[in-house]
């Protein structure tokens, strides 16, 4: 039975999933970043199973000479150099199918909070303040909201706005991606000239870092709400503290930081987040909004099914060689 390395954490239905398909898992969960190396070549491991917690490298896929797939419990793809795959003849296989809801209900969640000041409120009032007229808020319907970007997560948020009475727009560079009726296609300008609030759902790459400029954040017609539920390095948070410092962006959610690892902040970053945590019109959260109990079981399903295709599409041409 061909077998699968899996290094992170894994809702407990994957295994049985696997044998499903015939795939034995080798579930080492606890192993550290600078073990796995060496486990990948103990043995000849068919696929290897990842979340967040390695960086999946030419170096490494040399240790794994028998690999043919590596799998990405989850939608983002930035820790794996999809280069030193296609290099190598490893296959990727994602799941933003199974996290997009949660995300989609999540990024309605972060503009509520926004709109109507719900974590200011809560914490005012948890300290005996009750100021209604302070917290007056602002409705969704009559808005337009901008998506940047119109893949899995940036179709999910805009199904769930079509109940709010707003108009949506959608930006995505990949001239494939099609309408679907619950957004309008436009170009980032036209984004710009009508956007009152602004989400990002791009994945991360080079070619995406800072692509939330400071040139891009000027370049809206009025000030607007900005969401970032996608990766925090797409957004340059430099610019971001300064657009909201002048007015330009009228409240911030960030689910995602530029960097995460919030003891290991440099001074720059340390300044953006000082500026960003005491902010009114700002909203922390810890990189959650695909982080559901519904999401970590769905995600096993759509990978085990990926896998199972891979596989089955891999002997099919095998047998017609």
């Amino acid at each position: 039975m061909p077998l699968c390395l899996i290094v992170d954490e894994m809702h407990p239905s994957l295994l049985p999933r696997l044998a499903e398909i015939g795939v034995s898992a080798d579930y080492q969960p606890n192993l550290t970043a600078a073990e796995i190396p060496a486990a990948l070549a103990a043995r000849p491991y068919e696929g290897l199973m990842v979340r967040s917690k390695l960086r999946v490298t030419a170096g490494l896929l040399a240790q794994g000479p028998h690999l043919r797939y590596v799998a990405r419990a989850g939608a983002g793809v930035d820790n794996i150099d999809e280069a030193a795959l296609a290099a190598a003849g490893v296959a990727l296989l994602n799941a933003p199918e199974g996290n997009r809801d949660a995300v989609g209900e999540f990024a309605v969640g972060l503009l509520l909070t926004l709109f109507r000041h719900i974590a200011r409120a809560d914490h005012e009032v948890r300290h005996h303040q009750w100021r209604r007229e302070a917290n007056r808020g602002e409705e969704i319907g009559g808005k337009t909201i901008g998506l940047l970007g119109y893949g899995h997560m940036g179709r999910a948020f805009a199904r769930r706005l079509g109940a709010f009475g707003c108009t949506v727009l959608a930006h995505d560079s990949d001239p494939n991606v099609e309408a679907d009726g619950n957004a309008e296609l436009v170009g980032l300008a036209e984004l710009q000239a009508r956007a009152d609030v602004l989400s990002l759902h791009i994945p991360y790459s080079p070619a995406n870092h800072h692509f939330v400029s400071e040139a891009v954040l000027a370049g809206f017609a009025r000030p607007f709400w900005l969401l970032n539920t996608a990766r925090g390095e797409v957004l340059d948070h430099a610019a971001l503290v300064g657009a909201l410092q002048a007015g330009r962006v009228r409240g911030a959610a960030l689910d995602v930081l530029e960097n995460e690892k919030l003891a290991a902040l440099t001074t720059a970053q340390q300044a953006h987040f000082e500026f960003l945590k005491q902010a009114p019109n700002v909203v922390l959260t810890p990189h959650v909004g695909g982080w559901t109990h519904q999401s970590y079981a769905r995600i096993n399903e759509v990978l085990v099914e990926k896998i199972r295709a891979f596989r089955a599409g891999d002997k099919d041409r095998t047998a017609g060689s």
